[in-house]
């Protein structure tokens, strides 16, 4: 089909390198978060955290009895307790407003590069009409040229192009995309740096990666995962149960012959709620999609990524993912008779004209162990390998120089292999048992020795798969090769099973195996053949640079397409997951104070005896109440680093982990609120504000 020609100003004016997001500061946040913290105090925001709506509608009735003092309560201390309530909302809203504007940073830069995108749609009659980017919709082909913005998600159908990601990575280098095969998806917002694709749009408005992407960081488009509606339900049904508590206690306080200050039954109600997780549920659950972000993950659900941190197994492909994916040169071995030296450049010679990669690990390993004049390029006659004879080297002054595989270079020199001799034949055997691929190196007909090529697994993964282990989750080398090359590989890497020769078929029916048995399994893939696995696993994760099935079928698409990144997900899961725990843990716990704070505060009047429950020894009952609310308020803007940061996940077992937990968070939260209220009761004592 003949293309028409390029239009013109098709898209916004490109910069040279698609901007990079800023990094920003806690100094340029706490403005803009400031201003948001007033502004989530409208009900129809706060619904959605129960727990605070009822802090503010609580600050609300105690402002208007601030109008109509009692008298048991001075003014000035009603007014005090109504102030710090209003700053435990404000508080728990700067929280949130905090979480959103690490990211808002992020999706404003992404939102501005979309605005006016338009695209040049294929119509029915085969020729091209230019509409807003907006109006595509799945199905529609577009024709993408050089210097332009691929309008939206969708795969290659026709061409081949660099294509410029840095506006969704962060990487500049440009990667090809071209038509077929498992590198054909592309991203929309991307900007094509050389040729034309023809690009068929695999996703409505709203649905595309730049979209998911926007919405993760905004917190407030966030849909809440089943765990947090599971512990909202858990706060809404404590605060129905100290709600019930507090109304019933003015009845009982009439009986028993005395009256309680409607202003410090509000507090109490406040204080027994479990504001402090209240008050940091959604900015924990924002900064975990965050930390997402910041990788360069976009999950589409996140259910995919609490489920990241409770998987028990880990699939993950052998080639880039375990190993670099070539095959690197790892030793030489000399045939007797032959001097390390004479293997050595005899394989430096036949490797000269190999451009493969594993041709060119062959020369580097070589160049770093020896120092030879290497002939000039037109001074040799390249051999290039074929399949046919399975060999490759050049021709030199009339000297020949070949490596290749076994058979063939002894074929190449006239030699059975029963006439290797042994010392070179048992090394042979040893670099194929170990999972290696031996060649053998010839010069001038004379058999000089044997490489030995390996795929080289990646430093530092050994290291990440024992942390994994002692967190409870079992690895899974999954691979195509032989079961004696896939036991020698997994073994050097460390990963507890394996799956050799694998195919799609024996990939989901191992997924499906393991969830039977009740594990969550977590896989990474790219091609087509990957899609029924990760869609079968609890968390699949696509490379972006995937086929268009596989970033379909998964819950997660990695923009850099780094298939280890699938570690640093299972890390983030867990991280949101121990953190939310954690501050629910002390959030409950520093209750406890409270009772011991105000109780005794509200009784002492009527029953003196409870006045040994005042084992903090507190100045007056309005110090005491007071002291309680100040603390509940303070103690949100303590945490909201620890909510935003995370709490770090350390390698142990479950067990540990919980146990550490419940001494740091639990013991923690029973003590410290007994020290914050002393020292506050001390302070408020010493100013004279109660």
């Amino acid at each position: 089909m003949t293309m028409p020609a390029p239009v013109s100003k098709l898209t916004p004016t490109p910069e040279t390198q698609a901007p990079q997001t800023p990094k920003t500061a806690f100094a340029d946040l706490w403005r803009p978060a400031l201003l948001q913290a007033f502004v989530k105090l409208d009900p129809r925001q706060l619904k959605r955290s129960p727990v605070m709506l009822v802090v503010e509608l609580t600050a609300i009735f105690t402002s208007v009895l601030c109008f109509m003092p009692e008298a048991s309560v001075p003014t000035a201390v009603a007014v005090q307790i109504a102030i710090w309530l209003w700053f435990t909302v404000l508080f728990a809203n700067f929280a949130e407003a905090l979480a959103e504007g690490r990211g808002k940073a992020r999706a404003d830069s992404l939102k501005a590069g979309s605005e006016g995108l338009s695209a040049r749609r294929r119509t029915t009659t085969g020729s091209f009409e230019i509409v807003p980017a907006t109006r595509l919709r799945k199905g529609d082909v577009v024709r993408v040229e050089a210097g332009e913005m691929i309008p939206g998600d969708g795969e290659v159908i026709e061409g081949i192009a660099a294509v410029n990601e840095a506006a969704i990575t962060g990487e500049s280098a440009p990667v090809i995309r071209e038509s077929g095969g498992d590198r054909s998806a592309v991203t929309g917002n991307t900007r094509l740096v050389s040729d034309w694709l023809l690009v068929r749009i695999s996703t409505n408005p709203g649905e595309s990666t730049l979209d998911r992407m926007i919405a993760l960081v905004e917190g407030a488009k966030r849909q809440k995962t089943p765990n947090e509606i599971a512990l909202d339900i858990l706060l809404i049904g404590l605060t129905l149960i100290f709600l019930i508590v507090v109304v019933t206690l003015q009845p009982f306080a009439f009986y028993a012959g005395g009256s309680l200050p409607l202003v410090f039954l509000v507090a109490l109600l406040v204080t027994l709620i479990p504001t402090t997780i209240g008050g940091l549920l959604s900015a924990i659950g924002i900064a975990g999609m965050d930390r997402l972000v910041r990788l360069n993950v976009i999950a589409k659900s996140g259910r995919a990524v609490e489920a990241a941190g409770d998987v028990h197994v880990l699939m993950l492909d052998k080639t880039g993912t375990i190993t670099f994916g070539n095959r690197r040169c790892a030793a030489l071995y000399a045939s007797p008779g032959v001097t390390a030296k004479e293997l050595a450049e005899g394989a430096l010679r036949a490797s000269l004209a190999d451009d493969t990669a594993e041709g060119k690990s062959i020369v580097e390993f070589i160049r770093g162990l020896h120092s030879f004049t290497e002939p000039a390029v037109e001074e040799f006659t390249s051999v290039p390998f074929t399949a046919e004879t399975r060999l490759s080297g050049i021709d030199y002054h009339g000297r020949v120089y070949r490596k290749g595989a076994v058979d063939s270079v002894l074929a190449f020199v006239g030699m059975k292999r029963h006439e290797v001799l042994p010392a070179l034949s048992r090394e042979i055997d040893k670099i194929a048992q170990s999972g290696g691929t031996p060649l053998l190196v010839c010069g001038q007909g004379r058999l000089l020795g044997a490489i030995h090529l390996k795929d080289v697994v990646k430093p530092g993964i050994r290291e990440r798969f024992a942390e994994l282990r002692k967190l409870g989750i079992r690895t899974v080398m999954v691979t195509g090769d032989n079961p004696l090359t896939a036991a020698a590989i997994a073994a050097e890497a460390g990963v507890d099973d394996v799956l050799a020769e694998a195919t799609p078929e024996k990939k989901l029916a191992r997924i499906r195996h393991e969830q039977n048995d009740g594990r969550l399994v977590a896989m990474c893939g790219d091609g087509a053949n990957d899609a029924p696995a990760l869609a079968q696993a609890d968390v699949g994760m696509a490379m972006n640079d995937g086929t268009q099935a596989a970033r379909e079928a998964a819950n997660m698409v990695d923009l850099d397409s780094d298939p280890t990144k699938l570690l640093d997900v299972v890390q983030i899961g867990k991280e949101l997951l121990v953190t939310r725990g954690a501050l629910t843990t002390f959030s409950i716990a520093n209750d406890v104070a409270k009772y011991f704070a105000i109780l005794p505060a509200l009784f002492a009047s009527i029953y003196p005896q409870l006045g040994v429950l005042n084992i903090m020894h507190l100045a007056s009952p309005q110090s005491a109440i007071l002291s309680a609310i100040v603390f509940n308020a303070l103690i949100i803007v303590v945490l909201i680093p620890l909510a935003l940061r995370g709490v770090r996940v350390q390698a142990a077992s479950a067990a540990h982990l919980l146990r550490r937990n419940l001494l740091i968070y639990g013991v923690g939260g029973l003590v410290v609120p007994f020290i914050g209220i002393k020292l506050i009761d001390m302070l408020l004592t010493a100013l004279h504000l109660v």
